[in-house]
Protein backbone atom coordinates (compact mmCIF):
# COMPACT_ATOMS: atom_id res chain seq x y z
CA UNK A 1 0.00 0.00 0.00
CA UNK A 2 1.23 3.52 -1.02
CA UNK A 3 1.79 5.99 1.77
CA UNK A 4 3.42 9.55 1.74
CA UNK A 5 5.08 12.06 3.90
CA UNK A 6 3.87 15.01 4.18
CA UNK A 7 5.88 18.19 5.87
CA UNK A 8 4.87 21.64 7.05
CA UNK A 9 6.78 23.14 4.04
CA UNK A 10 4.48 21.39 1.37
CA UNK A 11 7.52 18.28 0.54
CA UNK A 12 6.09 15.26 -0.23
CA UNK A 13 7.50 11.49 0.13
CA UNK A 14 5.75 8.49 -1.44
CA UNK A 15 6.84 5.14 -0.97
CA UNK A 16 5.01 1.98 0.86
CA UNK A 17 3.13 1.81 4.55
CA UNK A 18 4.46 0.07 7.37
CA UNK A 19 2.95 -0.96 10.44
CA UNK A 20 0.09 0.34 11.25
CA UNK A 21 -2.08 2.50 8.42
CA UNK A 22 -3.53 4.78 10.63
CA UNK A 23 -2.80 8.65 9.73
CA UNK A 24 -0.79 10.71 12.31
CA UNK A 25 0.74 13.95 12.47
CA UNK A 26 3.96 14.19 14.56
CA UNK A 27 7.29 16.38 14.73
CA UNK A 28 9.90 15.09 12.20
CA UNK A 29 12.95 14.29 13.76
CA UNK A 30 16.52 12.02 12.28
CA UNK A 31 18.62 9.54 14.22
CA UNK A 32 22.21 8.84 12.92
CA UNK A 33 22.48 5.56 14.40
CA UNK A 34 23.52 2.87 12.53
CA UNK A 35 21.89 0.10 15.10
CA UNK A 36 20.09 0.15 18.07
CA UNK A 37 16.75 0.65 16.31
CA UNK A 38 14.92 -1.13 18.65
CA UNK A 39 16.59 0.94 21.92
CA UNK A 40 15.49 4.16 19.73
CA UNK A 41 11.78 2.93 19.18
CA UNK A 42 11.44 2.25 22.89
CA UNK A 43 12.92 5.41 24.20
CA UNK A 44 10.40 7.25 25.99
CA UNK A 45 12.50 10.87 24.77
CA UNK A 46 10.94 9.86 21.06
CA UNK A 47 7.08 10.50 22.89
CA UNK A 48 5.22 13.23 20.49
CA UNK A 49 8.03 12.75 17.68
CA UNK A 50 8.04 10.68 14.25
CA UNK A 51 11.86 9.31 13.78
CA UNK A 52 13.57 9.08 10.65
CA UNK A 53 16.20 6.72 10.79
CA UNK A 54 19.25 7.86 8.23
CA UNK A 55 20.88 4.38 7.91
CA UNK A 56 19.67 3.01 5.21
CA UNK A 57 18.61 -0.97 6.21
CA UNK A 58 16.34 -1.39 9.24
CA UNK A 59 15.47 -4.49 10.46
CA UNK A 60 17.94 -6.54 9.61
CA UNK A 61 18.41 -8.59 13.10
CA UNK A 62 14.87 -8.39 14.10
CA UNK A 63 13.13 -7.51 17.54
CA UNK A 64 14.68 -9.01 20.83
CA UNK A 65 12.73 -7.45 23.62
CA UNK A 66 15.19 -7.93 26.23
CA UNK A 67 16.77 -4.78 24.41
CA UNK A 68 13.91 -2.64 24.83
CA UNK A 69 14.36 0.56 27.15
CA UNK A 70 10.90 0.82 28.31
CA UNK A 71 7.83 -1.46 27.95
CA UNK A 72 6.14 -0.35 24.99
CA UNK A 73 7.96 2.04 21.82
CA UNK A 74 6.95 6.35 21.85
CA UNK A 75 7.66 7.64 18.34
CA UNK A 76 3.91 8.54 16.36
CA UNK A 77 5.59 7.46 13.22
CA UNK A 78 8.80 6.00 11.85
CA UNK A 79 10.63 6.67 8.68
CA UNK A 80 13.17 4.12 6.74
CA UNK A 81 14.89 3.64 3.71
CA UNK A 82 14.49 0.19 3.33
CA UNK A 83 12.71 -2.40 6.00
CA UNK A 84 14.42 -5.36 6.15
CA UNK A 85 11.64 -8.19 5.73
CA UNK A 86 13.59 -11.56 6.78
CA UNK A 87 15.74 -10.78 9.55
CA UNK A 88 18.63 -12.91 10.76
CA UNK A 89 19.62 -13.39 14.11
CA UNK A 90 19.78 -16.03 16.83
CA UNK A 91 18.12 -13.79 19.16
CA UNK A 92 15.75 -12.44 17.03
CA UNK A 93 11.67 -12.86 18.20
CA UNK A 94 10.05 -10.55 15.45
CA UNK A 95 10.34 -8.69 12.97
CA UNK A 96 10.07 -4.76 12.64
CA UNK A 97 7.33 -5.01 10.56
CA UNK A 98 5.42 -6.94 13.19
CA UNK A 99 6.76 -4.96 15.75
CA UNK A 100 4.62 -1.71 14.48
CA UNK A 101 1.51 -3.48 13.59
CA UNK A 102 1.48 -4.67 17.33
CA UNK A 103 1.81 -1.26 18.80
CA UNK A 104 -0.56 0.62 16.08
CA UNK A 105 2.55 2.76 14.98
CA UNK A 106 2.44 4.18 11.51
CA UNK A 107 5.35 4.04 9.63
CA UNK A 108 6.54 4.42 6.06
CA UNK A 109 9.57 2.68 3.66
CA UNK A 110 11.13 3.08 0.58
CA UNK A 111 11.53 7.62 0.51
CA UNK A 112 14.92 9.16 0.01
CA UNK A 113 15.64 9.51 3.81
CA UNK A 114 18.71 11.41 2.40
CA UNK A 115 16.97 14.08 0.63
CA UNK A 116 14.64 14.17 3.87
CA UNK A 117 17.32 14.52 6.49
CA UNK A 118 18.88 16.96 4.53
CA UNK A 119 15.76 19.14 4.03
CA UNK A 120 15.87 18.89 7.99
CA UNK A 121 19.16 20.02 8.50
CA UNK A 122 18.87 23.12 6.23
CA UNK A 123 15.11 24.06 7.38
CA UNK A 124 15.16 22.74 10.72
CA UNK A 125 13.28 20.16 12.34
CA UNK A 126 9.13 20.72 11.61
CA UNK A 127 6.59 19.31 11.53
CA UNK A 128 4.83 16.27 9.21
CA UNK A 129 1.87 14.03 8.04
CA UNK A 130 2.40 10.19 7.94
CA UNK A 131 -0.97 8.89 5.60
CA UNK A 132 -1.87 6.55 2.80
CA UNK A 133 -4.79 8.88 1.74
CA UNK A 134 -3.60 11.01 -1.38
CA UNK A 135 -4.32 14.41 -0.25
CA UNK A 136 -5.37 16.40 -3.83
CA UNK A 137 -5.27 19.63 -2.46
CA UNK A 138 -2.73 20.17 0.85
CA UNK A 139 -3.98 23.55 1.69
CA UNK A 140 -6.64 21.72 4.08
CA UNK A 141 -3.49 19.46 5.59
CA UNK A 142 -1.19 22.11 5.86
CA UNK A 143 -2.34 23.99 8.55
CA UNK A 144 -3.12 21.67 10.48
CA UNK A 145 0.36 19.81 10.35
CA UNK A 146 2.21 23.12 11.08
CA UNK A 147 -0.15 23.37 14.28
CA UNK A 148 0.87 20.27 15.78
CA UNK A 149 3.09 20.56 19.15
CA UNK A 150 3.81 17.66 21.38
CA UNK A 151 3.10 19.29 24.88
CA UNK A 152 3.19 17.63 27.73
CA UNK A 153 4.40 14.83 26.92
CA UNK A 154 6.42 13.58 30.73
CA UNK A 155 3.57 13.04 32.13
CA UNK A 156 2.53 10.91 29.40
CA UNK A 157 5.79 8.63 29.53
CA UNK A 158 6.28 8.81 33.51
CA UNK A 159 5.88 5.30 35.70
CA UNK A 160 2.27 5.05 37.29
CA UNK A 161 3.33 4.45 40.69
CA UNK A 162 6.75 4.34 42.71
CA UNK A 163 8.92 0.98 42.50
CA UNK A 164 12.23 -0.47 44.04
CA UNK A 165 15.29 -2.37 42.56
CA UNK A 166 16.79 -4.17 45.36
CA UNK A 167 20.11 -3.55 46.08
CA UNK A 168 22.81 -3.66 49.17
CA UNK A 169 24.42 -0.22 48.36
CA UNK A 170 23.77 3.98 48.39
CA UNK A 171 20.06 4.08 48.26
CA UNK A 172 19.04 6.04 45.32
CA UNK A 173 16.28 8.46 44.21
CA UNK A 174 15.61 8.11 40.29
CA UNK A 175 13.18 10.78 39.37
CA UNK A 176 11.21 9.07 35.85
CA UNK A 177 11.12 11.79 33.26
CA UNK A 178 10.99 9.23 30.73
CA UNK A 179 14.00 7.06 31.81
CA UNK A 180 15.12 4.30 30.05
CA UNK A 181 15.55 1.00 31.92
CA UNK A 182 19.71 1.22 31.78
CA UNK A 183 20.04 4.05 33.62
CA UNK A 184 18.56 2.14 36.45
CA UNK A 185 20.27 -0.93 35.74
CA UNK A 186 23.82 1.16 35.91
CA UNK A 187 22.86 1.82 39.25
CA UNK A 188 21.53 -1.11 40.29
CA UNK A 189 24.57 -3.46 38.99
CA UNK A 190 26.96 -0.89 40.63
CA UNK A 191 25.15 -2.17 44.02
CA UNK A 192 23.08 0.51 44.19
CA UNK A 193 19.43 0.19 45.57
CA UNK A 194 16.84 2.15 43.06
CA UNK A 195 13.75 3.83 44.02
CA UNK A 196 12.25 4.85 40.56
CA UNK A 197 9.51 7.75 41.27
CA UNK A 198 6.65 9.44 39.12
CA UNK A 199 7.41 12.83 37.60
CA UNK A 200 5.04 14.71 39.47
CA UNK A 201 6.20 13.46 42.99
CA UNK A 202 7.15 16.12 45.54
CA UNK A 203 10.70 16.62 46.43
CA UNK A 204 9.42 16.53 49.77
CA UNK A 205 8.49 12.84 49.32
CA UNK A 206 11.59 12.50 47.31
CA UNK A 207 13.82 13.79 50.91
CA UNK A 208 11.50 12.34 53.42
CA UNK A 209 12.98 8.72 51.87
CA UNK A 210 16.64 10.25 53.19
CA UNK A 211 18.10 8.95 49.50
CA UNK A 212 22.46 8.89 49.25
CA UNK A 213 21.93 10.32 45.86
CA UNK A 214 19.21 11.68 43.15
CA UNK A 215 19.29 10.84 39.43
CA UNK A 216 17.04 12.84 37.39
CA UNK A 217 16.40 11.30 34.13
CA UNK A 218 16.26 11.71 30.09
CA UNK A 219 12.41 12.69 28.80
CA UNK A 220 10.76 13.74 26.14
CA UNK A 221 9.27 17.63 25.12
CA UNK A 222 10.12 20.82 26.13
CA UNK A 223 11.97 21.95 29.13
CA UNK A 224 10.18 24.97 29.97
CA UNK A 225 6.33 22.53 29.88
CA UNK A 226 7.48 21.05 32.74
CA UNK A 227 6.73 24.17 34.99
CA UNK A 228 5.34 21.76 37.97
CA UNK A 229 8.57 19.87 38.51
CA UNK A 230 11.32 22.69 37.98
CA UNK A 231 10.25 24.17 41.04
CA UNK A 232 9.90 20.52 42.89
CA UNK A 233 13.57 20.32 41.47
CA UNK A 234 14.85 23.65 42.80
CA UNK A 235 13.61 22.17 46.22
CA UNK A 236 16.58 19.32 45.57
CA UNK A 237 18.80 21.50 44.37
CA UNK A 238 18.50 23.50 47.65
CA UNK A 239 19.68 19.87 49.57
CA UNK A 240 22.92 18.82 49.88
CA UNK A 241 21.82 15.54 48.73
CA UNK A 242 24.18 14.52 45.57
CA UNK A 243 22.31 14.82 42.48
CA UNK A 244 23.33 13.62 39.15
CA UNK A 245 21.48 14.67 35.58
CA UNK A 246 20.74 12.59 32.65
CA UNK A 247 19.71 15.04 29.32
CA UNK A 248 15.66 16.18 30.03
CA UNK A 249 16.84 16.23 33.92
CA UNK A 250 20.24 18.12 32.98
CA UNK A 251 17.99 20.93 31.53
CA UNK A 252 15.40 21.07 34.54
CA UNK A 253 17.74 21.56 36.55
CA UNK A 254 19.69 24.47 34.21
CA UNK A 255 15.89 26.31 34.74
CA UNK A 256 15.18 25.51 38.11
CA UNK A 257 18.56 27.23 38.72
CA UNK A 258 18.06 30.59 36.77
CA UNK A 259 19.94 29.35 33.32
CA UNK A 260 17.71 29.11 29.78
CA UNK A 261 17.11 26.80 26.77
CA UNK A 262 16.52 26.89 23.67
CA UNK A 263 15.27 24.86 20.56
CA UNK A 264 18.07 23.72 18.30
CA UNK A 265 17.39 23.66 14.47
CA UNK A 266 17.66 19.78 13.92
CA UNK A 267 19.46 18.37 17.52
CA UNK A 268 21.44 15.74 18.53
CA UNK A 269 20.18 12.06 17.78
CA UNK A 270 22.73 9.49 16.96
CA UNK A 271 26.04 7.32 18.69
CA UNK A 272 28.27 9.11 17.14
CA UNK A 273 28.87 12.69 18.71
CA UNK A 274 31.97 13.66 20.05
CA UNK A 275 32.28 15.17 23.74
CA UNK A 276 34.75 17.33 25.38
CA UNK A 277 35.52 16.91 29.36
CA UNK A 278 36.36 20.34 29.94
CA UNK A 279 38.46 19.41 33.40
CA UNK A 280 40.28 17.02 31.51
CA UNK A 281 40.14 17.96 27.94
CA UNK A 282 39.86 14.50 26.63
CA UNK A 283 36.80 13.64 24.31
CA UNK A 284 34.52 10.87 24.45
CA UNK A 285 31.86 9.88 21.93
CA UNK A 286 28.40 9.64 23.12
CA UNK A 287 24.97 9.00 22.84
CA UNK A 288 22.27 12.04 22.27
CA UNK A 289 18.72 12.46 21.72
CA UNK A 290 17.89 15.44 22.36
CA UNK A 291 15.92 18.85 20.41
CA UNK A 292 16.86 21.57 23.17
CA UNK A 293 19.93 22.90 24.57
CA UNK A 294 20.93 25.28 27.76
CA UNK A 295 22.24 28.44 27.05
CA UNK A 296 25.51 29.12 28.03
CA UNK A 297 25.87 32.69 27.70
CA UNK A 298 22.60 33.05 30.50
CA UNK A 299 25.06 30.52 32.97
CA UNK A 300 25.48 32.02 36.28
CA UNK A 301 29.30 30.65 37.54
CA UNK A 302 28.52 31.36 41.08
CA UNK A 303 25.50 28.64 40.12
CA UNK A 304 27.19 26.47 37.50
CA UNK A 305 30.11 26.21 34.91
CA UNK A 306 30.25 24.39 31.81
CA UNK A 307 31.59 20.93 32.22
CA UNK A 308 31.56 19.02 28.56
CA UNK A 309 30.98 20.68 25.37
CA UNK A 310 29.68 19.15 21.78
CA UNK A 311 32.96 19.12 19.29
CA UNK A 312 31.44 19.31 16.66
CA UNK A 313 28.91 22.75 17.11
CA UNK A 314 29.58 24.10 20.17
CA UNK A 315 26.88 23.23 22.62
CA UNK A 316 26.79 22.89 26.01
CA UNK A 317 26.62 19.15 27.46
CA UNK A 318 27.17 18.93 30.84
CA UNK A 319 27.41 21.67 33.80
CA UNK A 320 28.33 21.24 37.28
CA UNK A 321 27.24 23.40 40.20
CA UNK A 322 29.87 25.56 42.01
CA UNK A 323 29.25 24.80 45.88
CA UNK A 324 27.06 21.59 45.29
CA UNK A 325 27.32 17.85 45.03
CA UNK A 326 25.88 18.25 41.66
CA UNK A 327 26.95 17.41 38.37
CA UNK A 328 24.16 16.74 34.67
CA UNK A 329 25.28 15.74 31.05
CA UNK A 330 23.06 16.56 28.16
CA UNK A 331 24.57 12.85 26.48
CA UNK A 332 23.67 9.97 27.93
CA UNK A 333 26.16 7.87 29.39
CA UNK A 334 23.73 4.65 30.04
CA UNK A 335 23.92 4.42 26.25
CA UNK A 336 21.51 2.13 24.47
CA UNK A 337 22.17 2.45 21.94
CA UNK A 338 25.78 4.04 21.55
CA UNK A 339 28.69 4.25 22.95
CA UNK A 340 30.02 3.24 26.75
CA UNK A 341 32.59 5.60 27.04
CA UNK A 342 30.90 7.89 29.15
CA UNK A 343 29.60 5.48 31.66
CA UNK A 344 32.46 6.21 33.85
CA UNK A 345 30.31 9.08 35.10
CA UNK A 346 28.20 6.51 36.94
CA UNK A 347 30.99 6.01 38.99
CA UNK A 348 31.46 9.48 39.71
CA UNK A 349 28.31 9.47 40.93
CA UNK A 350 29.13 6.88 43.34
CA UNK A 351 31.77 8.23 44.78
CA UNK A 352 29.79 11.82 45.02
CA UNK A 353 27.37 9.35 47.12
CA UNK A 354 30.40 7.92 49.24
CA UNK A 355 32.26 11.56 50.00
CA UNK A 356 28.80 12.64 51.14
CA UNK A 357 27.93 10.04 53.82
Amino acid sequence: MKAYLILEDGTVFTGKSIGSTKEIISEIVFNTSMTGYLEVLTDPSYAGQAVVMTYPLIGNYGICYEDMESAKPWPDGYIVRELSRMPSNFRCEGTIQEFLEKHDIPGIAGIDTRALTKILREKGTMNGMITTCEYEDLSEVLPKIAAYNTGKVVEKVTCTEKYVLEGNGPKVALLDLGAKRNIAHNLNRRGCEVTVYPALTTAEEIIASNPDGIMLSNGPGDPKECTSIIEEIRKLYNTDIPIFAICLGHQLMALATGADTHKMKYGHRGGNHPVKDLQTGRVYISSQNHGYVVDTDKLDPSVAVPAFVNVNDGTNEGLSYTGKNIFTVQFHPEACPGPLDSGYLFDRFMKMMEVSE
